[in-house]
Formats: structure tokens, C-alpha cells, sequence
């Protein structure tokens, strides 16, 4: 069996388990029908990637058998549009109360996030505070790359992804506070020079180091 046919059928795996919360190897078997020996070897795949769980269920004839669920990581698998649902939100917010509370629900997020950031950056030089920035940055899915610049010393921090590009096309706020945000963790000026929301393909900041 192909790469691709077996990549299918887990793919199917996930789905009929989305659809009916639980199934057992000969329910899935059933529905796909491929034989019970198959299933089993897509389901040891399945968990070995964290996608899948399973418990032992008593019945009320015969042994307890195996009952197989999605896992909590299997949810990345599924499509999500929080970025549509955050940004029907913000425009009925708008619509209702003016973009000067757009711009406070922002700034409330840029402030949370600093007291937050603050207690995990803890660098007593700018150098480790950058790196640990960058650190916090691609837990949150940033994909972030430094560079340090031979001649200035300055650090270039460049974001290949933003997760919150949709709303920062249509409320420049967003990317606003995130300057903001990097200024006062970092503690130094900072500067953009490129941004995904503005329909570049990256985001581009230059950490001035006063240090150097």
C-alpha cells in the first residue's frame, strides 16, 4: 500500500472519529472496510503521532475490548478560523462602541502581554533578553529568526509567520502594540521594517543595542 493510501485512510481514521466521538477496531473496520489487522497497524500509527487514545471498555458479553478517541493534540488536524470569528468581534465592537475602543482592547492585550513577558525575560544582557524573546515568540508560532548586525551591533529579529495576520490586516492596532510590546520588554528602541500584514513576507525588526 502506498505512502499516499495509507496517509488517506488514517486521514479517515480522524475524521470518522471526529463524526462519532468513539469507535472500536471493528466498527472502523466496518465503515472503511479494510480488515481489522489493517486498522490496527493506521491505530499504532496514530498514537505513536499523539493523534489518537485509547481505553479498555467492559461490554456486556464477551471480553472488554479497545475503544479509540481523538486525542487533545488531534485537534490541530481539524480546520480552525479563530482568525474569522476574532475579527466578527472586533467589527461588531467597533460598530457598537467606535475604534477608540478597538484601540484600548489592544492596548489591554499589549499590557497583559508585558507583564507577562517581563517575568520570562530575565537576560542581564540585551543579547540573552533577544533570544529569550524569540523563544516566547515561537511557542506562539512566530517562526522567528535573529541575526546580529556586524557592524552596528544591532539585533535583526525577523517573524516568517504571524498568527494573527488576518486581524492585523484590518487593524493595524495589532501590529502597533506588538512594537510597543517589544519596546518595553527589550527595554531599547525599536524599529520595523517589514510586516506580513502590510503584505510583505515577514516581519522585520531591528533591536537597537546600545550595549555595543
Amino acid at each position: 500500500m502506498s505512502k499516499a493510501k495509507n496517509s488517506s485512510t488514517r486521514n479517515e481514521i480522524l475524521h470518522m472519529l471526529k463524526l462519532h466521538g468513539s469507535l472500536t477496531v471493528s466498527e472502523m473496520a466496518v465503515q472503511l472496510q479494510i480488515t481489522e489487522m489493517a486498522v490496527r497497524r493506521h491505530l499504532s500509527t496514530l498514537e505513536r503521532d499523539h493523534l489518537i487514545e485509547s481505553k479498555m471498555v467492559r461490554q456486556s458479553m464477551g471480553r472488554p475490548t479497545n475503544v479509540y478517541s481523538l486525542s487533545e493534540e488531534s485537534e490541530q488536524m481539524f480546520p480552525r478560523h479563530y482568525s474569522d470569528f476574532a475579527l466578527d468581534f472586533l467589527q461588531d465592537i467597533e460598530d457598537v462602541e467606535g475604534e477608540e475602543k478597538i484601540r484600548s482592547l489592544f492596548q489591554r492585550r499589549e499590557q497583559r502581554l508585558s507583564d507577562k513577558y517581563k517575568k520570562q525575560i530575565k537576560g542581564d544582557t540585551l543579547e540573552k533578553k533577544v533570544k529569550q524573546l524569540a523563544v516566547i515568540q515561537n511557542e506562539k508560532g512566530y517562526m522567528v529568526e535573529i541575526e546580529k548586525d556586524p557592524e552596528t551591533g544591532d539585533f535583526i529579529f525577523k517573524e516568517f509567520n504571524c498568527p494573527i495576520s488576518q486581524v492585523a490586516k484590518e487593524y493595524n492596532h495589532a501590529c502597533d502594540c506588538e512594537l510597543s510590546l517589544f519596546k518595553k520588554v527589550l527595554e531599547t528602541e525599536v524599529e520595523q521594517n517589514e510586516c506580513i500584514a502590510q503584505g510583505e513576507d515577514k516581519c522585520v525588526y531591528v533591536i537597537k543595542n546600545s550595549e555595543s
